[in-house]
């Protein structure tokens, strides 16, 4: 009888210990929903590689709608099991492990592999009156592993590749465009969805982000094995990248500002006098006139005094136009009455302060420019309403949408108080840059499919690369660290999964050189500048101080011009790469800049180079960013940078491991592994091709799309197997979406010596049909082919 007593004790408690394990969880078709000391945690899954996790306190409600993630969640298949205090979810992707008692999140691969772990009791809500709304301000901690390399956080300018060991307070600036994300060498990625100022903190004990404002904290944790792999998952969330047109691609010139139409026409005359190839020109500020006139979206300057000319001028020329515009608004403009009646502009200081142009700003004239509230869907179709009617109805080709983080000046804390049609600016700061470049984006597409969208910006946000947007890295200073800097920039940025970045080519201000383009120092900068701008995604000289285009710096056979002259070209010649490279953006997640850490995870000594990076998954380029021929800070003159010039200095490179490369310039061979030396005349700089590369050469040109590809060659570098992918269709429309384009699969088998040109895949309106391809080895040997769309194989031995 004892016996039987005991056993139904030990069978009670059995099944209640059972029972309320079980219901202390809720699943739903999504994942799962349980509370754990006063904080409510749902776990949502998008994918099988992709979690939601949403903490808030368990006596609150939350609802929210993300501004960045246009994904929802999926049925996803997976498990729960309990053991203890764990409560265990597994797809067959990930496993999450959580703490019933602490809350806190353990991810693993399915093999067991850690990969990322919550701080036990690290998610904090302390109560905050948000312009009179009780919220939160929210924070969550995560343990990384000590030497664990992460990457992203948007575009920073501190010459840093590897995010550890330091503290951000992320609110969108001039010259840093800030993305609460980051993802591992572990091959992992996390996003923290939240557009209030926040802070990024990584120190020994935890890696955090910290916001002002939310009811709650909001992230996703996407696995993807690879930096590849976590950028797709990313681009699933929020959207891919759509193609942008052929002539985005080719060089651009702008300055601070052309100030007449006749001014802007003649610069693209000039470069078809000189035979130097362009595709774009930009027209800066003021076209519209005063600054009580700012942003009217109407040529009222006399000096543009018959716009439609103007823009037909350039087309005639064949060359495209983009403009600049902002947002905000004079307070004798037309969108400022129509936004200010309906209450949809913002009370901030704002650029321009004054009224007057002189310098400094004299605030006697305060100059009542306001920001308008880009969170209204009302106002973004009342902004474009005006840019529709005044400017893109004119045939414009793009947009320049400055200062769109937007410009904050005098700020104070009463101004993130300021109502939007989200909730207070403080709520939805950051993500404004998203907000107004989406407006513009979305409303272009609902007017023309016979143009793509292409809108170069200052500012970006988790998502904007949906929206046919370039970002570029602001109003930076002109100085070999500047330049340098922009490296690392530029690749932690497309980690984010924004893969279209730029800087202005020669540093936006030249205050660091008081003989502007006189100086030798500054004109061996800008030759190197452009020299990397070549390899960035968009090619654009700009900035303020003094004019940048190529006649400025001399003429034919001067040092500096034929150096930026060479650049421009072999940028030309590298469209077809170039192209094809965005498809593969566009169709498969890639990116254009990759850091060292893409294609080379398990290399230690490739994890924090700053100052190389793979340009599509051929080229390995080494920017020179240090001066070599006119010593730094000097004022010496022409004559003496000459002199310099007769001894020739060298870069060094590192070569990642367990892969052979070949100099680009030279054909030479050498194995992975090292660092080489590599002599750096004005008008070279290291580039590497990675062997089993198969790169497109198009033909010499003035413009993008002067001459057909219907004789290319492909260089073709031996040492591993390889293949690419020969995008093409109509350059422009959104014909592509459709399926008007062609794939021509190329392959190389290392073993047999045999490039295989496959049958082209698809067709579009004006294909070329029949073409002569040329296959060059490094050694010179060399073998054209006829190609109609059927398979052909080429053998070297």
């Amino acid at each position: 009888m004892i016996f039987k007593s005991k056993s139904l004790l030990l069978f009670t408690i059995f099944f209640i210990t059972n029972h309320l394990s079980a219901q202390q969880y809720q699943k739903t078709d999504k994942g799962i929903k349980i509370q754990s000391a006063g904080t409510a945690i749902e776990v949502q899954f998008y994918t099988p590689s992709t979690v939601r996790i949403i903490k808030y306190q368990a006596n609150t409600a939350f609802s929210k709608e993300s501004l960045s993630v246009i994904k929802t969640p999926q049925k996803v298949p997976f498990t729960v099991k309990t053991e203890g205090n764990s409560i265990s979810l597994k797809s067959d992707k990930i496993t999450l492990n959580i703490n019933q008692q602490t809350g806190a999140i353990n991810y693993l691969t399915n093999l067991g592999l850690p990969l990322l772990q919550e701080k036990p009791e690290c998610a904090h809500f302390t109560p905050f009156n948000d312009a009179g709304n009780q919220t939160f301000s929210v924070s969550q901690a995560f343990s990384l592993d000590k030497d664990e390399a992460i990457y992203g956080l948007g575009q920073m300018q501190q010459g840093r590749m590897i995010q550890r060991n330091f503290s951000v307070n992320m609110i969108q600036g001039n010259t840093d465009d800030y993305i609460p994300f980051f993802q591992s060498v572990k091959g992992y990625g996390l996003f923290w969805d939240n557009y209030s100022p926040t802070k990024f903190s990584d120190d020994q004990q935890s890696t955090s982000f910290s916001s002002e404002a939310g009811d709650g904290a909001d992230y996703y944790f996407i696995y993807g094995g690879n930096a590849d792999g976590v950028i797709t998952g990313m681009r699933d969330l929020t959207g891919k990248a759509p193609m942008l047109p052929l002539w985005t691609y080719g060089f651009w010139q702008s300055k601070e500002r052309y100030k007449s139409q006749n001014e802007l026409i003649d610069v693209v005359k000039k470069y078809r006098e000189l035979g130097v190839p362009l595709d774009g020109i930009i027209q800066d500020w003021q076209y519209w006139g005063n600054n009580y006139l700012w942003n009217a979206t109407e040529f009222l300057n006399p000096e543009f005094y018959n716009p439609k000319k103007m823009v037909d001028d350039v087309h005639g020329l064949n060359a495209h136009m983009i403009i600049s515009i902002w947002n905000s608004f004079g307070p004798h403009t037309k969108p400022y009455l129509e936004l200010e009646k309906k209450g949809m502009l913002l009370d901030i200081k704002t650029w321009p302060e004054s009224g007057s142009e002189k310098w400094p700003p004299n605030m006697d004239y305060p100059s009542g420019v306001r920001v308008y509230d880009a969170y209204n869907p009302e106002a973004r179709d009342i902004f474009w309403k005006y840019l529709n009617k005044g400017i893109f109805s004119l045939g414009m080709d793009g947009w320049w949408i400055d200062s769109s983080e937007p410009d904050h000046l005098q700020q104070k804390p009463s101004d993130f108080d300021n109502k939007t049609f989200l909730g207070s600016f403080r709520k939805v700061r950051n993500a404004f840059p998203l907000m107004t470049v989406g407006g513009v984006s979305a409303n272009q597409r609902k007017t023309s499919s016979d143009k793509r969208v292409f809108i170069l910006t200052r500012s970006a946000f988790a998502g904007q690369q949906r929206y046919g947007a370039n970002t570029w890295s602001g109003d930076i200073q002109a100085s070999w660290q500047t330049l340098k800097n922009q490296i690392s920039a530029g690749l932690n940025f497309s980690l984010c999964g924004i893969p279209n970045w730029n800087s202005d080519i020669g540093g936006f201000f030249l205050s660091n050189y008081r003989r502007k383009l006189d100086d030798p120092e500054y004109r061996e900068l800008y030759a190197r500048w452009i020299q990397f701008g070549t390899f960035c995604p968009m090619m654009r000289s700009h900035g303020a101080d003094a004019p940048r285009e190529i006649y400025q710096f001399g003429k034919k056979g001067d040092k500096v011009y034929d150096a930026i002259e060479k650049f421009i070209k072999l940028r030309y010649s590298l469209l077809p790469y170039i192209y094809s490279t965005s498809w593969d953006v566009t169709a498969n997640n890639s990116s254009f800049m990759r850091a060292l850490v893409m294609d080379f995870p398990t290399d230690k000594r490739a994890l924090n180079i700053n100052d190389q990076y793979m340009f599509g998954k051929s080229l390995l380029i080494s920017p020179v960013s240090v001066p070599m021929y006119v010593k730094e800070g000097t004022t010496e003159g022409e004559k003496a940078m000459e002199e310099d010039f007769a001894v020739i200095k060298s870069k060094e490179t590192y070569l990642p491991q367990n892969t052979v490369w070949y100099d680009f310039w030279t054909n030479e061979k050498m194995n992975g592994g090292t660092y080489v030396k590599k002599e750096t005349s004005l008008d070279v700089i290291p580039v590497y091709v990675k062997a089993g590369s198969i790169i497109p050469i198009g033909p010499e040109v003035q413009y993008a799309t002067e001459k057909k590809w219907d004789s290319l060659q492909f260089r073709v570098y031996p040492g591993a197997d390889g293949s690419f992918v020969l995008y093409e269709d109509e350059f422009d429309n959104y014909n592509y979406e459709k399926g008007a384009y062609t794939e021509i699969p190329v392959g190389w088998d290392d073993r047999s010596a045999t490039l295989t040109i496959g049958a082209r895949k698809g067709k579009y309106i004006g294909m070329i049909s029949n073409r002569t391809f040329s296959i060059i080895l490094p050694d010179g040997k060399k073998k054209t082919v006829s190609y109609s769309g059927k398979k052909v194989a080429v053998k070297f031995k």
